[in-house]
């Protein structure tokens, strides 16, 4: 992967060119992994506008960096943003881009008594890794048929009398089994009246014959996060549950199709939204069509009715519509896809047919 990083570096060092600063500082540790390869709890990196670059961090990690990423300068020190600003200063830079969003108003302060002019670097990084290369691409599809191979082999112990913790154990037990680092988020396993709740907490409750139960969840891969979501029914379905089940079906569809190269991330929404809206459940469908997967389960783009920018290809991103009635209950159905030119790229390839269980 060293030479995957070393040209990530090289767009950074554009980037910092382009903002006329010598030197740019990056602390989010997600990024330093992006940039380096180490995943640590403490870390940052010094990049310069020519391409040269300096990674900090401290004891813990010295044998983890030596390895990760053994091309780069190493400066062992457990103030790593401290340290970094000190060997720009000695350097000579004058004006050095951070990171705003990573960085703390009393850190920010701290340095800035030490450090030559600080300027922001914006989400720069953030900006480079919409944009997924090919071996990153191979992580999510590992993720993704880790997380279809769970679903398989649990799915067919949902059965009255079973609870919502149960299932979501035995899902994060499976993919750990099946080779995942572990659950790539704390798995959502809802019943029915709580599928109403997007985000509801898997708890004691059993599941019961006419339930709907929708379960997201995924696995984690080499820092990758897949993400799905299906509903299935248990036992007999009501024909709101099937009525409601094919519309969110449908709607899913429609926004799988419209996510290609060029589409304004808003309109690849309403293609799902205007779908649930015109069948009377505009109200239901409480949260955006999706967002952007990778390193961190919810990164750029976020797609939403309200959000702005185009889709690029090989963008990774979800598409999850939902409708949510209180009281009763809900369906949800996502994949975790890749825009591609000739069309998108589904990583999670479970049925999205109802299944009757």
């Amino acid at each position: 992967m060293s030479e995957i990083h070393n040209l990530r570096r090289d767009r950074l060092a554009q980037v910092v060119a382009r903002r006329d600063a010598e030197a740019a500082l990056i602390t989010d540790l997600v990024n330093v992994r992006y940039l380096t390869g180490l995943a640590s709890s403490n870390a940052a990196l010094l990049m310069y506008a020519d391409g040269a670059s300096v990674l900090c961090t401290d004891g813990r990690y010295v044998g983890i960096a030596a390895s990760a990423c053994p091309e780069l300068e190493l400066i062992v020190d457990r103030l790593t943003a401290r340290a970094l600003v000190a060997h720009a200063a000695a350097g000579g830079v004058r004006r050095l881009a951070f990171e705003a969003h990573a960085l703390t108003v009393e850190a920010h302060g701290e340095l800035a008594e030490e450090a030559p002019s600080l300027v922001p670097l914006g989400r720069a990084v953030e900006e480079l890794r919409r944009v997924k290369d090919e071996a990153e691409i191979d992580l999510l599809r590992e993720a993704c048929a880790i997380t279809d191979q769970a679903f398989a082999d649990v799915h067919t112990m949902i059965a009255p009398g079973v609870t919502e913790r149960e299932v979501a154990i035995a899902l994060e037990r499976r993919m750990v089994d099946l080779g995942a680092e572990r659950p790539a988020f704390e798995s959502i396993v809802a019943s029915g009246p709580n599928g109403a709740i997007p985000h509801h907490r898997a708890g004691a409750r059993a599941i019961g014959a006419g339930d709907l139960v929708t379960m997201d969840f995924g696995a984690l891969c080499g820092g990758y996060h897949a993400d799905m979501t299906r509903t299935v029914a248990v036992g007999r379905v009501a024909e709101w549950q099937r009525s409601v089940y094919d519309l969110v079906a449908t709607a899913q569809r429609a926004g799988c199709e419209a996510a290609v190269p060029d589409a304004e991330v808003g309109a690849v929404d309403s293609a799902a939204r205007d779908i649930i809206k015109e069948a009377g459940h505009g109200d239901d469908f409480t949260h955006g069509l999706g967002h952007g997967v990778g390193l961190e389960i919810h990164e750029a783009p976020l797609l939403g009715y309200d959000k702005t920018g185009k889709l690029v290809d090989r963008v990774a991103i979800t598409a999850e519509p939902g409708v949510y009635l209180a009281g009763r209950g809900g369906v949800r159905i996502e994949d975790t896809l890749v825009v591609r030119a000739d069309g998108p790229e589904l990583l999670t390839k479970t049925t999205k047919e109802l299944l009757v269980l």
